[in-house]
């Protein structure tokens, strides 16, 4: 079985994200980036797999510029087998991502695409849900434990009363959640040897979609500053403030 899996370069979650001057974007200039948490997440359960003997291998696959290479190598390194890079100077929106990710899907042909259920940067959770829709393939969004059953992929996700478990045809698709498994770090060795796997790089020419917008950024603001709590004398001081100062009640 081959597995397609999807990695994003953002800003490390560790570091303060700061916006511009002019509320055009967020501040890129000298800020450390790394692999988005969830595609952690999802370059490891596909590694599992792997080492399972459920899976032949696994291709890493990235939209954005050279720099996202970095994150590639960093799939290989945690065992990814080669990678490819969408070569696109601005990462486009989730739409024109799930198009370009169908084309590759076409050409490579896995059984199964895992994905980060979103990314920290957008925060947008539609990648995976488009690009199903675009290939009318099954889905399980918000994994939380995954397994394979002979030729059916059994899933069980986190909604919104608890816990619900699907079993898929695969070929399938697969988003991420944050309880699904613990990503491990790559060694030196594994980050050594990353360095001789192929890592194609193909443009959205190539693949032949269009690199059309569909929405605007028109301005980003940094979000309020947190207000410092108070402490109430009484049950009746409380519901008193909640009714004139927070308006909840």
């Amino acid at each position: 079985m081959k597995i397609l899996v999807t990695v994003k370069r953002v800003i490390d979650y560790n570091v303060k994200v700061r916006v511009k001057a002019d509320q055009s974007d967020v501040d890129l200039a000298n800020v450390k980036m790394a692999m988005n948490p969830f595609c952690e997440i999802a370059v490891e359960a596909a590694v599992r797999l792997k080492e399972a003997g459920l899976a032949t291998e696994i291709v890493a696959v990235s939209v954005g510029p050279a720099a996202c290479q970095e994150q590639i190598r960093t799939a290989l390194a945690l065992g990814a087998d080669r990678g490819i890079q969408i070569d696109v100077a601005e990462p486009p929106e989730s739409l024109v991502v799930a198009k370009l990710l169908a084309k590759v899907v076409e050409a490579e042909q896995p059984e199964l695409v895992i994905l980060g259920k979103q990314f920290i940067d957008g925060d947008n959770n539609q990648t995976g849900q488009m690009l199903a829709a675009l290939l009318d393939w099954p889905q399980a969004t918000f994994t939380s434990a995954l397994a394979l059953e002979e030729d059916r992929l059994r899933v069980t996700r986190e909604i919104d009363g608890g816990l619900q478990t699907l079993s898929l045809a695969l070929p399938a698709i697969v988003t991420t959640d944050l309880r699904l498994n613990e990503p491990r770090y790559a060694s030196l060795p594994n980050t050594m040897k990353a360095k001789k796997k192929p890592l194609e790089v193909k443009t959205p020419t190539e693949l032949g979609v269009a690199l059309k917008a569909h929405t605007r950024l028109l301005k980003v603001e940094a979000p309020a500053e947190c207000q410092g709590g108070v402490k109430v004398g009484s049950v009746s001081n409380l519901v008193e403030k909640l009714k004139s100062e927070a308006k909840v009640i």
